[in-house]
């Protein structure tokens, strides 16, 4: 595939880090800028998150949501350049952002089958396409060999204040310090999973933007991809 930097292969640039650090919306407008393709796949075990919740299934029940598996069908789709999740037809982009979805994500993505389940599907969206990719096991797990690796991180306390004004801008209920308590119980929950823990990779970038407004933060990752693209 071209992509008119020389490279014979997609270019692909995987950014991982923990809840509310900024990567969906910096993954976002980084690929943007680059012309990429966005792959959020934190939105992948949302929706087996969401489809274990509308089933009745406790989202830490490994075997109860992997006998799920077989039931649902999960598909990315683009459009006007934006990802859209679809479980089996259904786009659930709109029902996927809630506190409880999260934590259910959070508990799914700890059982190996549904990780399995959904690792096929991340590799081949990249083998065809330039992509910047988020994630918590991006760099480490599905594309091991990506150009770029980046960990991108934040205090608990600017992440939390981060979350707390997204939700307050779509207009939900929020309170800080419930946000903030949520953060470090998800943040316990993804660093201490038997499977694919989140950890940064041995070659990633860390990128720590505490205290730093988007655009700061959009032109460090800018300036660290044209290093190591040029």
């Amino acid at each position: 595939m071209a992509n008119g930097l020389g490279y014979s292969k997609p270019v692909n640039i995987a950014i991982d880090g923990p809840a509310g650090a900024g990567k969906s919306t910096l993954s976002k407008m980084l690929a943007a800028r680059l012309g990429y393709i966005y792959a959020d796949t934190g939105a992948l075990y949302r929706a087996i998150g969401l489809f274990a919740l509308r089933n009745g299934i406790d989202p830490s029940d490994a075997d109860g949501v992997s006998a799920l598996l077989c039931k649902t069908v999960i598909e990315i789709k683009f459009k006007d350049g934006s990802q859209h999740v679809y479980q089996s037809g259904e786009d659930v982009n709109a029902l996927i952002r809630s506190p409880e979805v999260s934590m259910a994500a959070s508990q799914v993505s700890a059982i190996p089958k549904v990780r399995a389940f959904l690792l096929g599907l991340q590799k081949d969206l990249a083998a065809k396409n330039n992509v910047v990719m988020d994630g918590r096991d991006i760099g480490t797990v599905v594309l091991p060999d990506a150009k770029i690796k980046i960990f991108l991180t934040a205090s608990p306390e600017d992440r939390a204040r981060r979350r707390y004004d997204e939700m307050i801008a779509r207009g939900d209920t929020a309170d800080y310090n419930k946000v903030l308590d949520d953060i470090k119980k998800r943040d316990a929950a993804d660093s201490g999973r038997e499977t694919a823990p989140l950890k940064p990779a041995e070659d990633s970038i860390l990128v720590d933007t505490s205290g730093f407004e988007l655009d700061k933060s959009l032109e460090l990752l800018i300036s660290i991809v044209k290093e190591h693209l040029t």
